[in-house]
């Protein structure tokens, strides 16, 4: 299963870039390969929400919808993705956000794997470059929006 972690520090506060992350309706602005989004419902559970969302991802022949539950932790500063439909066997990621000196420091971790044995091998060679490009995506946008 393909599993990716990367740590960087930004110029930017925690909540700006926790608000970034949270605004999954935008990401077909900035994001590679994501063609559409619909937040389905949100819901307020107290101390977290919960968004169940669908992503649309397009890549060359390959366009598949996805749905997930995303769960929002203000306080905390992290936000929690866990799978629910579409062509995945199992999808989870996580973003964390703490204020340091100098800016914030974000911290993604996501794994996954398809359900299609041709699409799970395709993945894997390019895997690792497409999770950096959706960070640098993340990076600039914070650029375009607070820089």
């Amino acid at each position: 299963m393909p599993s990716h972690s990367e740590t960087r520090v930004l110029p930017y506060s925690s909540q700006q870039m926790y608000d970034l992350v949270a605004d999954v309706a935008n990401y077909p602005k900035f994001l590679p390969w994501t063609a559409a989004a619909r937040i389905r419902s949100t819901e307020d559970q107290g101390d977290h929400q919960i968004m169940m969302a669908d992503l649309v991802i397009s890549f060359k022949v390959f366009r598949e919808k996805f749905g997930s539950r995303v769960t929002l932790w203000p306080e905390r500063k992290q936000i929690d993705t866990a799978y629910i439909d579409g062509p995945f066997r199992h999808l989870e990621s996580t973003w964390r956000f703490q204020d340091v000196d100098g800016g914030c420091e974000v911290s993604f971790d996501v794994d996954f794997e398809f359900r299609n044995r041709l699409l799970q091998g395709a993945a894997g060679m390019f895997f690792n470059e497409a999770m950096q490009r959706v960070v640098r995506a993340f990076e600039r946008r914070a650029a375009e929006l607070y820089g």
